[in-house]
């Protein structure tokens, strides 16, 4: 997922010309050395939300704005002005409640705009009444000032929802008031503060975001930079609690899992990690269909949805399944040309087009030229998602040139094909997708406070980027374990369910690839063990192990560092699995 405009200025850094600065004094480095931290939540509007049909035209209030509502039909729309909000809704054929969206603009920290879904229930008649409680554009940064033997400084920055600054060792220097940290890999780049005597703080300048005041901090004052605020020097396991979500409960000693074992992995997820260690923000895991590990980190709990990255791409062919199953004209081997013919009249001509395959889409074996791991790639996300001469993705991605014939066994990572699905699902179905998803899987799942990120003609992107619950992603791997059920309602057909974690495709040998789903063996000991996952940049894995009847989902932070998140997934091997027999 690309960051906004902003955050890329802020790590491209093009600032040069650093002054050279004298030695600093140790009287000056102790006014630096420690912990420092700023947590910015940029306004988001937020609040009850109030439709009045009482009189012609219907308005809405909410966080201080009135506007007029319109209407088709049934259907209810407003726009709050300047692009502040917007609301998407739908009366019930009852008019007792007006189920729908609230779509927050990019923010800060958030690069596209979210759609969360809003309930409206009737308070007197025709007012209806509810609470918008949108995605929070938070910042969190701690910075680390230490000194070392020969009295140079150095730092570095966590910053536990975006990764920005990679936890790079920075140098630092100062001069008087002004302090400048810069990258010794990156001449080119720093970060300019001032300390602030008569406030204390420190002024830090993130070029193209803004001036954010960094303030001391103790041991408990800063949730998102420790493992777990206040310490906790010896962990004591809880069963994870009911929260009326779905999920049933266990110990882990019901479940037949060493608690010695996993008490030995979160006392290692709990230990302080230097800069650029791995960041684990959650460790669920689920055996037997029962929720028995369910631990936080980094200032994150049950509460708060995270960002699942490409682990949401998953998504995208279960909604492909549940269209077919609908009775939409179309299955796997159907070409995406006949589904999509306005798109395709328009596309670069190239005959091998016509022979890409809904499952090409799923198994990222299209052709198009989309390789994520390729910066020259015209298909590459961040190219895609960055350029700003077409706004229509499905018709940026179908235009693309191929690189490849479509089909075949090589699979090359591709989001724009992944994200094409959505096009084909919303044609078939004549749905907007969020309201799709909402229906056809969140409420079935039981699904609390997620949000869809949309693209810019206002639909939602599937190929990444959907915050949910920790349980709530956990879920998805229980749906397709279960067969396609959740807690015996059936979502999807079991069929489907084998067929999107059958091997269509490779990245490599030894990584295989379903429909959405990353296929592995799990060697541990003599045993090899099949397993199915969802896995996102940054470290968001939902992990099935169908022999052994166990689910395991961690969320992360180490952004943008693949070779300190993709490992993560060892820690199931190494601490999990050799305790389910």
């Amino acid at each position: 997922m690309r960051f906004p405009d902003t955050v890329l200025l802020l790590l491209a850094g093009v600032l040069s010309g650093l002054a050279t600065v004298p030695a600093i004094a140790a009287d000056d480095a102790s006014r630096l050395v420690g912990l420092w931290g700023n947590e910015t939540v940029a306004d988001t509007v937020a609040g009850e939300l109030v439709i009045d049909g009482r009189g012609t035209p219907w308005h809405a209030t909410i966080a201080g704005f009135e506007v007029s509502v319109q209407r088709h039909d049934d259907r209810l729309d407003l726009v709050l002005p300047g692009g502040q909000g917007r609301f998407r809704g739908q009366l019930s054929t009852d008019r007792a409640a007006v189920e729908g969206f609230w779509i927050q603009p990019p923010g800060m920290a958030l690069a596209s705009a979210y759609a969360t879904p809003v309930a409206l229930r009737l308070t007197q008649p025709q007012v209806w009444a509810g609470t918008v409680r949108p995605l929070p554009d938070r910042l969190s940064q701690y910075l680390q000032i230490e000194r070392g033997a020969d009295g140079a400084l150095t730092a570095f920055i966590r910053n536990p929802e975006l990764n920005l600054a990679r936890e790079r060792l920075l140098t630092v220097q100062m001069d008087g008031d002004a302090v400048t940290f810069a990258d010794p890999r990156r001449p080119n780049w720093a970060l300019h503060a001032v300390l602030d005597g008569e406030t204390g703080q420190l002024r830090v300048n993130w070029q193209g975001i803004g001036v954010f005041a960094f303030t001391r901090r103790n041991r408990d004052q800063a949730p998102g930079f420790y493992p777990r605020t206040p310490a906790q020097p010896q962990w004591r396991y809880r069963q994870p609690p009911d929260l009326a979500d779905g999920w049933r409960t266990a110990s882990l000693q019901a479940a037949g899992l060493d608690e010695a074992r996993i008490a030995a992995l979160v006392a290692r997820l709990q230990r302080t990690a230097a800069p650029g260690a791995p960041q684990v923000q959650g460790l669920l895991i689920a055996r037997r269909g029962k929720l028995v590990l369910e631990e936080y980190f980094q200032g994150f709990d049950a509460s708060r949805p995270h960002d699942t990255r490409s682990a949401g791409k998953t998504f995208a062919p279960l909604l492909v399944g549940l269209a077919m199953a609908q009775g939409r004209a179309f299955h796997p081997d159907t070409p995406v040309a006949s589904l999509l013919p306005d798109y395709a009249a328009s596309a670069r001509p190239d005959p091998r087009k016509a022979r890409i395959t809904v499952a090409d889409l799923m198994s990222m074996r299209s052709g198009l030229a989309c390789d994520d791991n390729d910066e020259r790639s015209p298909g590459n996300e961040d190219t895609m998602q960055g350029q700003h001469a077409q706004n229509d993705w499905y018709r940026y991605t179908l235009e693309l040139p191929m690189a490849r014939d479509p089909g075949g066994t090589q699979a090359v990572y591709c989001s724009a094909g992944i994200n094409l699905l959505g096009a084909i699902v919303a044609r078939t179905t004549g749905r907007w997708l969020p309201a799709l998803f909402d229906e056809a899987v969140a409420r079935p799942l039981q699904m609390r406070d997620y949000h869809i990120n949309l693209m810019p003609d206002g639909d939602a992107y599937l190929a990444g980027g959907l915050y949910l619950r920790a349980r709530n992603l956990l879920k998805l791997g229980q749906l397709y374990l279960s067969g396609g059920t959740w807690n015996g309602r059936r979502l999807v057909d079991r069929a489907w369910v084998a067929q999107s974690t059958t091997r269509h495709s490779a990245f490599a040998p030894d990584h295989g690839y379903g429909y959405g789903w990353h296929l592995h063996t799990v060697q541990v000991g003599r045993r090899a063990y099949r397993e199915y996952a969802a896995e996102g940049n940054g470290g968001q894995f939902v992990m099935v192990l169908p022999e052994l009847d166990l689910l395991v989902a961690i969320t992360a932070g180490n952004y943008g560092d693949f070779r300190t998140w993709y490992p993560l997934q060892d820690l199931v091997r190494e601490y999990v699995i050799p305790t389910a027999p």
